[in-house]
């Protein structure tokens, strides 16, 4: 923590941390609001709109005993500067002093207010900012009763400007305060958005091709002090004064980025609350202030014509509506009988929603060895339960000091706001080590970007470990809980070292504090736990293990795999229950068999059901589809991948007749075995908390703790305009891991190294934010964002082929043909295709769940 100094804020002496900003410390510890419209907390300050103009100075002291010098009267003496000041650049030191209510700094703040209000419409009754709007509520506050500019003198800007498909732009509303476009190119890394013109005419353009080319863009519509900026979807959709904001969880990605659902009575959605925007809600644990683009867009399936609205069963080879009674008798029926069960449940379901699969699942006679999840790419969580990130790790704390390690995952592609909260960091002077197969737009940010082949990504983990232990940089103190170091020692010492290895190493060992991002990209199921291992091993051999901000992230698929690994549900069982299908399946929020080629044996299975929001493959070879509800209609909780067990609450009226899915498996497991169905999710939590290792002290009563944060960007005062939203829905609970007990042993172990002998092309699937999922596909104002489906060939496989980029191409592999637009790509590796999953209507290689699919010779023909 930095030392404390003393500052005096209009004559009264605080106690704050050295170095902070003069504006956020005057908020925070004063209760001082001085005024900024270009100054934001998250960002560089620049002094360029000069609302934040005080008078300052410096404590008069002794030059010899340092003592503070005092007046007549007793008063510190102060030595204050000619000129008013911007305060917003100002950091704070010991005798600071400055005056924010004088008649200089009054008159000043009117000028501005007047100078920015020439040219400004009078929208305010129809602005989509009114309510939440700094430049209406400092305009009340400091602004001047009278203008004395001539109101002919105004310059009138275009007013719907399209900035893409997903923001527009109101061009007299904007005031210039750059936030915006220092937001995409300073923090988001994307210089999309400029200035262009000079005088009363600067107005903002988008740069890029397509326009506004950012994952990140609808922050900007957040930040606006002003109705410049605003998203496509709620753009003259209510006042923010009509709706009701409803905490709740990102339904997509594993950081659990906090967000609030705006809802409001809806006529045209049949006279039922429905969201009408998503905006982030403060939580500087997780998100900060942040949420990505589809975490923000993603929401319209909630309220899709297309949503099941009730139970459906098979009748004469066709699918029918049926009651809830009718189809939970069928089920519970179908499952007391049944030779196998086994389950198989999507990253969307709720914590309360797997443990009821789960005790639905045993009492019908099945284990844990048939709880599969989906996607079934990732392995490794009892790596984490020893070495996972220690409780109370958070980026914004990470700057100089700290190592950043990013290994086999597109970081910005499969969790953005970790992509964005690691890239910020190292603003701060972290240092960034890449290792993937391909570069990565990380690898722009990287100290270190370092290239292994395919299927070889343990061997690069443990090359690093090679370097520290054969270089002696491991930590002789942290050996002493360590078991297996021998061994590990023997195996390292006959390790492929790849060149230029070695200052990462150094790094890494050197650094105070180490964080590890572990992904899968290109490494199968049966390998992933070996690349965990891998990873722990480096960890805990440096000693970056069981202190805040040190240890383990795996980059899981989805909003609650990691809840999914705690609750006893694994990838392996899912691998298992697509080799060997049981006589019952249940496929809970998830459509396998339209995804992944390998899952095609679950057509052969003899009775399936399957909860879903909407019809897909999946759901074409159930017996029994149930209707489940969205995130937006119930209430539970996910755990994300720091291991942050957080609430979300239930915000939209019910669709139809569906029901969560952990009343669906309660009142069906009542019929099985004649048990007591809970009758709420906290219930269902509670019993959770009794069972489940770490998650005894995750009652909704404590997951609903909130902490004043800082700095204070989200408050009910709206000092940033709708830039966030105050945390009343709790900021979550993290388990501790097994390194935190300074008495535990830890493992380290020596995996295997072995690469596919395969020969030819090999075929890697990746993951991108976007794609054609059975939810997010149905959010139409994305549409655009979603590339078709294709492949990415190198220059030299393109031209060896004969492939030009925007072929039609097939890709023949095990018994699938996947037909792809080919791209040539510079970014990959010779003898390699990457293959984005799940942009196509037709299943492919979603993970690599039978061996070695991923890796499988492919052949490559060109098309019309």
């Amino acid at each position: 923590m930095s030392k404390l100094v003393t500052i005096y804020i209009d004559g009264i002496g605080y106690e704050v941390p050295a170095g902070t900003n003069l504006v956020d410390v005057a908020k925070f510890y004063a209760n001082n609001d001085i005024p900024v419209f270009c100054y934001h907390p998250k960002m560089e300050p620049v002094g360029m709109c000069r609302m934040c103009l005080v008078e300052m100075g410096s404590v008069e002291k002794d030059r010899e005993t340092g003592a503070v010098l005092l007046d007549e009267q007793g008063n510190v003496k102060i030595r204050w500067m000619p000129k008013l000041q911007t305060a917003c650049t100002q950091a704070v030191y010991d005798g600071l002093a400055v005056k924010t209510q004088t008649q200089q700094v009054t008159e000043a703040r009117e000028d501005i207010v007047e100078f920015l209000l020439t040219s400004h419409p009078l929208d305010c009754p129809i602005c989509d900012k009114g309510g939440e709007c700094p430049l209406q509520n400092l305009t009340m506050r400091h602004g001047p009763g009278v203008s004395v500019f001539n109101f002919d003198d105004k310059v009138h800007l275009a007013k719907h400007v399209p900035l893409g498909e997903l923001i527009y732009l109101d061009r007299e509303r904007c005031i210039q305060c750059a936030r915006c476009t220092r937001f995409s190119a300073e923090l988001a890394g994307d210089d999309v958005l400029a200035f262009h013109e000079r005088g009363r005419s600067l107005q903002i353009v988008t740069v890029s091709n397509p326009p506004f080319d950012s994952k990140f863009s609808g922050n900007t519509t957040d930040i606006c002090p002003v109705g410049a900026l605003t998203t496509a979807d709620f753009r003259f959709g209510a006042r923010p004064w009509e709706l009701k904001d409803v905490p709740s969880i990102d339904p997509y990605g594993p950081e659990g980025a906090n967000i609030s659902l705006s809802t409001r009575l809806d006529r045209d959605s049949g006279g039922i609350v429905i969201i009408k925007r998503v905006m982030p809600r403060q939580n500087e644990h997780v998100n900060e202030i942040w949420i990505s683009d589809k975490t923000r867009f993603g929401h319209h399936h909630t309220r899709h014509l297309d949503r099941l609205v009730a139970p459906l069963h098979r009748e004469k080879n066709a699918l029918v509506e049926t009651t809830w009674d009718k189809a939970f008798k069928q089920v519970a029926d179908k499952l007391k009988g049944a030779a196998s069960v086994g389950a198989i449940a999507g990253p969307g379901l709720s914590n309360e929603d797997l443990w009821e699969l789960r005790q639905l699942v045993l009492a019908a006679g099945g284990s844990e060895k048939s709880l599969g999840i989906w996607p079934a790419t990732m392995s490794g969580g009892e790596v984490i339960k020893q070495v996972g990130v220690a409780k109370g790790t958070n980026f914004s704390n990470m700057g100089k000091g700290t190592v950043i390690v990013l290994v086999a995952t597109d970081l910005e592609e499969e969790a953005p706001i970790w992509w964005l909260r690691a890239k910020t960091a190292r603003d701060r002077g972290a240092t960034v080590v890449v290792l993937n197969g391909r570069s990565t737009k990380m690898d722009h940010y990287a100290k270190f970007s370092l290239r292994y082949d395919y299927g070889d990504a343990i061997g690069a983990v443990n090359s690093l470990a090679g370097h520290i232990v054969n270089g002696k940089l491991h930590k002789d103190d942290a050996l002493g809980r360590v078991e297996g170091f021998s061994d590990l020692q023997t195996t390292l010492k006959k390790t492929k070292a790849y060149a230029g290895y070695e200052a990462a190493a150094e790094a890494i060992a050197s650094a105070e504090n180490v964080v590890v991002f572990c992904g899968a990209e290109g490494v199968t199921l049966s390998q992933h736990a070996d690349l965990m291992q891998a990873c722990a091993n480096v960890l805990v051999l440096t000693g970056h293990v069981g202190r805040t901000n040190n240890g383990l992230i795996a980059v899981w698929p989805g909003a609650n795999t990691q809840g999914a690994l705690d609750l006893g549900y694994s990838a392996e069982a899912t691998a298992d229950l697509l080799q060997n299908p049981p006589a019952v399946l249940i496929v809970a929020g998830c459509n396998p068999v339209g995804e992944d080629v390998a899952a095609a044996k679950l057509k052969d299975v003899d009775f399936v059901i399957v909860t879903s929001q909407f019809d897909t493959a999946t759901t074409e070879i159930a017996d029994v589809v149930l209707p489940q509800q969205s995130f937006a209609e119930r209430e539970g909780t996910f755990t994300s991948g720091e291991r942050r067990v957080q609430r979300f609450y239930a915000a939209q009226g019910v669709i139809g007749d569906s029901l969560p899915d952990w009343k669906i498996f309660a009142q069906t497991r009542q019929l099985v075995d004649k048990s007591h169905a809970k009758v709420s999710a906290g219930a269902v939590m509670a019993e959770i908390t009794k069972s489940v290792a770490g998650y005894g002290e995750m009652g909704y009563k404590n997951l609903a703790q909130i902490e004043r944060q800082f700095p204070d960007v989200g408050g009910n005062d709206l000092y940033y305009g709708g830039t966030a939203y105050q945390n009343t829905g709790g900021i979550g609970v993290q388990w501790p891991v097994l390194a935190e007990n300074a008495e535990a042993k830890l493992k380290v172990a020596a995996v295997n190294t072995e690469k596919s002998k395969a020969k030819g092309l090999l075929i890697v699937p990746t993951t991108l934010l976007y794609d054609r999922g059975a939810l997010f596909v149905r959010s139409e104002l994305m549409s655009l964002r979603i590339p078709e489906a294709h492949a990415n060939f190198s220059p030299a496989d393109a031209k060896k082929l004969k492939i030009q980029d925007g072929d039609t191409v097939e890709i023949s592999v095990e018994n699938a043909t996947l037909v792809v637009r080919a791209k040539v790509n510079e970014t990959i590796p010779a003898g390699v295709i990457t293959l984005p999953k799940c942009l196509s209507d037709q299943p492919g290689l979603f993970a690599p769940v039978v061996a070695g699919s991923i890796v499988t010779q492919a052949l490559v023909a060109t098309g019309d």
